[in-house]
């Protein structure tokens, strides 16, 4: 399986799409389609019958997956888009960023 560079929790902005620019978190990551779910970032409308969760029904706005090439990791320190690199520390591979070079 293929390894991404975005985990869930990381902070994100769209650099492609109809929602260019959008920042958000990441809620989920599905690495089968190499996609994630961005809070709050292209919101679709799904028609939901009602259940006994949801007794009204009605449509309901809900975010839909992204391309993970259409994501940009956010870098903590500057506020701007940063790719993502790999070092050995104390023994253990951690993520960092191109930019600051700081750990995330």
């Amino acid at each position: 399986m293929k390894k991404l560079k975005i985990k869930t929790g990381d902070t994100v902005r769209i650099i492609a799409g109809d929602h260019k620019g959008t920042e958000g978190k990441v809620m989920r990551v599905n690495l089968e389609k190499n996609k994630a779910i961005v809070e709050g970032a292209n919101m679709v409308s799904k028609h939901e019958k009602p259940s006994a969760k949801n007794p009204q029904g009605g449509i309901v706005k809900k975010e839909a997956l992204i391309d993970i090439s259409n994501l940009s990791l956010i870098d903590v320190k500057s506020g701007d888009n940063t790719r993502v690199g790999y070092e050995v520390k104390d023994g253990k591979k951690v993520r960092v960023s191109k930019k600051s070079k700081e750990v995330i």
